[in-house]
């Protein structure tokens, strides 16, 4: 099989989930360039990439994707046709303290990217050079831009509700994005992930900080009363269903890609504890210490996707237990 892509560029790509897909391409496609643009900022690690930075398919260039005439040169130089955007300022506590770089990174970082795409990749709107005819601008949302829901699910047709900066600036680049597709008609799809975990997650994360603040006998610092829900999903799995998305889908679709895996803050951290001790009894003499902070601005209570349509139009099924991932990625930690 092959990618619709044969020079590939992946923005973020030094980061958590970015990393893990170029990985993911690399160990799975042979004809494919992959160019991965990452300003380093601090959830950015070369580190993360060290395997596969000699690949002859594989390009490293350190640079942000708000500068015009660095994009613009990159397509150029490299004949780009194909987009995967990861990069963005995601942290929801940094985006409360300082929104401008997130708008600046997450907004208009977004739109340079497409129109630099667009004059690449098109004659005018709706006519495609013939060069480009399968070019394809992939986002990485994120579930948040739908806010809180108490019961259900969302689904692909429920309204945009979100409720702090971080989550206003993806849903504002999804806006853009649309615009583009059906004003242009450029070739572009939407992925919306429930909570990634997994290898190379920078510290700050919540499962990463669980890990460590256990392993180093640490109190655990958690919002409110500790029962806001996330779904989880393994960056593997995530990869999978973008992979998928990418080269199966329908220009101008969104997907939801989640997990299933419905937990309480409080209830992730019970499992991890007890993962750790299964792995390393002696961990069970550290007490379980758990220190609620006062509650984040505008946090949203629970999240939860409804992954019917990625199952149904794309045959796609998530392939790692929560459990068994969770007990992969601890060694890692130790």
């Amino acid at each position: 099989m092959n990618l619709i892509s044969k020079n590939l560029l992946v923005t973020g790509g030094a980061g958590f989930i970015g990393s893990n897909f170029i990985k993911y391409l690399l160990s799975k496609y042979n004809n494919l360039k992959i160019i991965n643009l990452d300003a380093l900022t601090y959830a950015g690690n070369l580190n993360n990439l060290k395997s596969i930075e000699k690949n002859p398919n594989y390009k490293f260039i350190q640079g942000n994707i708000c500068d015009k005439d660095l994009v613009n040169d990159i397509f150029l130089k490299n004949q780009i046709d194909g987009v995967i955007n990861f990069a963005a300022e995601t942290h929801v506590d940094n985006s409360i303290l300082n929104p401008d770089i997130f708008v600046r990174t997450n907004v208009n970082g977004v739109f340079n990217l497409l129109n630099v795409a667009y004059n690449f990749w098109m004659k005018n709107p709706f006519q495609v050079k013939n060069k480009f005819k399968l070019a394809r601008f992939h986002q990485i949302s994120t579930d948040e831009v739908y806010g809180s829901i108490d019961k259900g699910s969302f689904t692909e047709q429920s309204r945009y509700a979100p409720n702090s900066p971080y989550s206003a600036s993806k849903a504002s680049a999804d806006m853009i994005i649309r615009s583009f597709n059906r004003t242009y008609g450029l070739n572009t799809i939407i992925s919306i992930s429930s909570n990634n975990f997994g290898s190379n997650q920078n510290n700050e994360k919540f499962i990463p900080t669980i890990i460590n603040s256990i392993i180093n006998n640490k109190p655990i610092p958690v919002y409110g009363d500790g029962k806001n829900i996330r779904d989880w999903i393994s960056v593997e799995d995530h990869c999978s269903a973008i992979d998928l998305i990418f080269n199966n889908s329908i220009s101008g679709q969104t997907y939801n890609v989640g997990g299933c895996n419905e937990l309480t803050n409080l209830e992730i951290i019970q499992k991890i504890h007890q993962a750790i001790i299964n792995i390393k009894s002696e961990y069970s003499n550290n007490d379980l210490k758990i220190q609620f902070i006062k509650d984040r601005y505008g946090h949203d209570r629970r999240y939860s996707l409804d992954i019917s349509k990625i199952k149904k139009d794309l045959n796609w099924c998530k392939l790692t237990d929560f459990n068994e991932s969770i007990i992969k990625m601890i060694p890692y930690y130790l």
